[in-house]
């Protein structure tokens, strides 16, 4: 998955497409960073089943409390040796279930991680914003009742599964809290809930794989929506032009919005207000003011970053 994240990430590293804030237009990135960013969080999820793997590959033949009463410990480091597990320092009955548990929530991130990104893939197919979408193949239905639809199924699939993930977590830790040495309590649950979560985590990994390796992007799209506030996404540009001639951010800011504000409940063009505005003209030539609404501005860093990933 993080590799078929990092070549779709390359391809489209100077695909220019608007950020969004709270659900509002913020301001220009590119699309290659937002499938970077996923790519990272999946490097750190690598890293934490890896270390949650190691806490849970141990072994005990201790006996009933852990006392080795009947059974040298040698013939336990052997064994877990044979085994590829490292023998726990200490153990009652049981290996304590704290173990099982960081190992369920490492599934239950995973799968959130899963989920965000499925998330973000859903929004985007919007008939709203539609910069990407799932795979379409010919024949497909959308709904049985609505044959225009392309509905983004198999990431509510996957959005639907991580939920079933982070509720086997709450289980795992329910089952850290054993009576004494031992009961059986934790048992039952974890004959559910271990198999469940690694299936359900495998699953969507590999539905996941899929969706982003085929994954339909529309940079016309993405484009458009840029322009759809009318050059808003420019104001902080203008911000930091006027206080980089010395005004106020403050007074500046009030310049600046009371322009914005305008577009926002009136419609009219940004770009047009701030050149008008008697105020901000008189500190920003016509060019100045123009260099401001390049969003080729935003995105010149995007390859030092990409860097950091040696892309």
């Amino acid at each position: 998955f993080r590799t078929v994240l990092r070549r779709r990430a390359n391809e489209f590293r100077h695909t220019p497409c608007i950020g969004r804030t709270h659900g509002i237009h913020a301001e220009p990135m590119t699309f290659g960073l937002k499938l970077l960013l996923w790519s990272a969080e999946i490097e750190r999820d690598i890293e934490r089943l890896e270390h949650a793997k190691k806490i849970v590959s141990v072994g005990k033949l201790s006996g009933a409390v852990g006392t080795y009463s009947n059974i040298n410990p040698r013939i336990e480091e052997l064994t877990c040796k044979h085994l590829g597990l490292t023998p726990v320092r200490l153990a009652t009955q049981v290996i304590q279930r704290d173990r099982h548990a960081e190992f369920v929530t490492t599934l239950a991130i995973i799968a959130s991680t899963l989920e965000k990104i499925a998330t973000e893939i859903r929004n985007l197919q919007r008939t709203d914003i539609r910069e990407a979408e799932e795979f379409f193949k010919a024949g497909q239905k959308g709904s049985s009742a609505m044959p225009h639809k392309r509905n983004p199924i198999n990431c509510e699939r996957v959005s639907g599964m991580a939920r079933l993930v982070r509720g086997n977590a709450v289980a795992a830790m329910e089952d850290i809290t054993l009576w004494h040495e031992r009961d059986i309590s934790h048992s039952s649950v974890e004959r559910v809930i271990l198999p469940d979560s690694t299936i359900n985590v495998d699953y969507c990994l590999h539905k996941l794989t899929g969706i982003v390796d085929k994954l339909l992007v529309y940079p016309d799209a993405m484009l458009h929506n840029m322009n759809r506030t009318g050059g808003l996404i420019y104001s902080q540009r203008i911000l930091v032009a006027l206080v980089n001639k010395g005004i106020l951010r403050q007074t500046a800011y009030v310049w600046v919005q009371r322009n914005a504000m305008k577009r926002w409940l009136e419609k009219e063009d940004f770009r047009t207000n701030v050149e008008k505005d008697a105020d901000i003209s008189a500190h920003l030539t016509k060019e100045e003011i123009d260099a401001c609404f390049d969003y080729q501005y935003f995105l010149r860093n995007v390859d030092d970053i990409f860097a950091r990933f040696d892309l």
